[in-house]
């Protein structure tokens, strides 16, 4: 297996041992998006005309925001889609009765494999990878993908990276778009960003369009399982959508009439947030609600449904009016949605790019992030301004840090043309993907977290699984804590029935090295553990020790407290007590939590250095021999909160005791004439 990459990336996108490990939480919240560049990444001449640059045309659609005509079809409702059969109320991509056999096979195949995983039925689960299988021959895209994943992850057949990536291409060439996804995470991986990049561009660019025809919400929420080792529980209980009793209860104050609650949930309705379906309807029954109740806030937000025709009739005259009246109560990201009209003649009497750079300056001084994404384009295509191709850089990176999605597709599409900036394809494929990723294939997420807070745990796997194959990273790390986490439960399919020790073992050592690879710090501790421990894999000190390094790039303070403890044992670094005393101050520098597992570390260093040889050292190195015969004990006991603090307290008591009874002997065989028991 390959080792951990160290990405050279602009973009930053999310006992002494024991003790350690119990006490240092790691984070698991997904990093905000931050790009920082340097002079050297812009271009110095950007005044000559690009052949990549579009037109100073207003009404051209390159490089504009979406067209004004939405697709005629939706991607969630593709052929190759699973989201049919796993929610009820959504149409069949292919009417009420299949097209062809193979059309029949998938369907049949891929309900059945849910349901076999639900189950925990291994035979029924190869039953169904049969169907599918036979419907992956007859040339169905949608089975081919299917097939290519179960090939990948070996399941009801050996693992066969190579036939998942022939597979994979076979459905992306018949225009699969999850297989197009795992290609592009495939070339990614192994640093082909021209191949990445072609195609993280194409779905980057249907992920932004089929935002506005979906039903699934535009706003990506990762939900992460777990907190380090432990279930993540508040941000699952805040996942429950209606069943949960904060929605509930602000269901509750919006109908009696509590005007923060009613614009509240007019919120969670538009974007889906917190595990609410989204809802354009219910929507804009509260925003309306708010607005009679002097709300100024949800005026903005009527005037950008009636732009998009979102649960209404598309009425630009009545956006219009919300907008203006929304803008005059200081709500200043409606000064975007005004410019826009402006810019596009609609519902005013015409065009005036005049007035609609001047709204988005204003949403811009007011830091809109809205407001820099306009101006950008306006400067790149040159619309009623003088073209500036580095100034409306500066307008999209900003946009950019502010997470606005469309700046991101702009900027990935300047560097992959070299417009303005340096042609960087690695950046380029980053910042495609991270869009990409944002597109319908990704409701799979929304899925897999309610099987899971139904205790469907089966089919939770099973989703996250065939998201970590597309790419996505918490995807990856929940689908490897599952697996860790409920290893004991039938779930994991493997090659021939269910998942062996090693089979379950190796299958999540590779989702967390995945995970790892981008940036999760977490997932690269638990790699380092799995070498340093043997654990599934051979043990490799010097394996550890880098994975080790990844986390700890990353301010992770528990990779700090290994390092530290690796160099003061040697294993698989140099033997120096100077670095692990570094090491273990970073580490409670980074984390005040640290501050136990650090003074047990320290106290063991002063030890060694002091009194190398004697039996405190040797009684110290021999706790890892000690640790697995006690480690029920350990968890059972020891790692309770109070029993921690009272056993480390008692620990340093005996210690302190000792090396005051010795120094008082060494001082007593030094002075052979003081009686013993006088003053020294």
């Amino acid at each position: 297996m390959a080792r951990v990459r160290h990405r050279h990336l602009l973009l930053l996108v999310a006992a002494v041992a024991a003790a350690a490990s119990a006490l240092l939480p790691c984070a698991s919240a997904v990093r905000p998006f931050v790009l920082v560049l340097s002079r050297d990444d812009f271009l110095k001449d950007t005044a000559g005309a690009h052949p990549s640059l579009p037109s100073a045309d207003a009404d051209s659609d390159e490089w504009d925001d979406f067209d004004d005509e939405s697709p005629a079809t939706d991607p969630l409702l593709s052929p190759s889609s699973w989201v049919p059969l796993l929610d009820p109320t959504s149409a069949s991509p292919s009417g009420d009765e299949p097209d062809s056999p193979s059309d029949a096979l998938f369907v049949a195949g891929v309900r059945a494999m849910l349901s076999a995983a639900s189950a925990g039925d291994d035979a029924a689960f190869a039953t169904a990878a049969a169907q599918i299988e036979a419907a992956a021959t007859g040339g169905h895209p949608g089975a081919q993908s299917a097939l290519a994943f179960l090939s990948g992850a070996g399941m009801t057949r050996p693992a066969s990276r190579s036939r998942a990536f022939l597979l994979h291409k076979f459905a992306a060439d018949a225009g699969d778009l999850q297989s197009k996804m795992a290609l592009a995470y495939s070339f990614f991986r192994q640093e082909m960003y021209e191949e990445a990049v072609t195609l993280y561009a194409e779905l980057a660019e249907a992920a932004l369009t089929s935002s506005l025809i979906s039903k699934e919400p535009p706003v990506i929420e990762p939900v992460r399982l777990h907190s380090g080792t432990e279930e993540n529980k508040e941000a699952l209980r805040k996942s429950r959508g209606e069943d949960d009793e904060d929605f509930q209860i602000t269901e509750y104050q919006a109908q009696r009439g509590n005007t923060v609650a009613m614009h509240k949930l007019g919120l969670l309705y538009y974007y889906g947030l917190r595990g609410v379906r989204r809802d354009y309807g219910k929507a804009y029954h509260w925003f309306s609600k708010a607005v009679e109740k002097g709300d100024t806030r949800a005026m903005e937000l009527l005037g950008e449904i009636y732009a998009r025709g979102a649960g209404v009739e598309r009425n630009y005259t009545e956006a219009y009016k919300w907008l203006t009246l929304a803008a005059k109560q200081q709500q200043y990201s409606a000064y975007n949605g005004l410019g826009y009209l402006y810019v596009k003649g609609y519902g005013v009497e015409k065009k005036n790019l005049t007035k609609a750079k001047e709204f988005f300056e204003i949403a811009a001084e007011h830091k809109e992030h809205g407001g820099y994404y306009n101006l950008g384009v306006l400067y790149l295509k040159g619309i009623g301004v003088k073209r500036d191709v580095m100034t409306a850089c500066n307008f999209f990176l900003r946009a950019v840090n502010a997470g606005q999605p469309k700046a991101i597709y702009q900027v990935a599409k300047l560097f992959q043309k070299g417009v303005g900036l340096k042609r960087n394809l690695q950046m380029a494929a980053v910042m495609y993907k991270s869009v990409a990723e944002r597109g319908p294939w990704s409701s799979l997420s929304r899925w897999a977290l309610e099987s899971y807070l139904k205790g469907d745990i089966g089919k939770a796997l099973l989703l996250y699984s065939r998201m970590a194959d597309l790419g996505y990273e918490v995807a990856q790390s929940n689908a490897a804590w599952i697996l860790d986490r409920y290893g004991d439960e039938s779930i994991c399919m493997g090659e021939s029935g269910f998942c062996t020790d090693m089979e379950r073992h190796l299958r999540a050592h590779a989702l967390w090295w995945q995970a790892s690879e981008q940036g999760n710090e977490h997932a690269a501790l638990l790699i380092g553990d799995a070498y340093y421990y043997g654990r599934g894999v051979g043990r490799d000190y010097e394996r550890a020790a880098e994975a080790y390094m990844h986390a700890q790039s990353q301010s992770n303070a528990q990779a700090m407290f290994n390092l530290g403890y690796m160099h003061e044992h040697g294993h698989g670094l140099p033997l120096d007590l100077h670095l692990a005393k570094r090491y273990y101050d970073q580490a409670v520098e980074v984390d005040p939590a640290a501050k136990l597992p650090v003074m047990l570390a320290l106290t063991s260093l002063w030890i060694r250095k002091n009194y190398d040889g004697s039996f405190l050292v040797h009684f110290i190195d021999s706790l890892p021999e000690v640790y697995p015969v006690v480690e029920e004990w350990v968890e059972d006991v020891l790692m309770d909160e109070g029993n921690a603090t009272i056993f480390t307290l008692f620990a340093c008591l005996v210690t302190v005791l000792y090396l005051r009874e010795r120094q008082r002997r060494q001082a007593a065989a030094a002075n052979p004439q003081q009686p013993d028991g006088a003053p020294n």
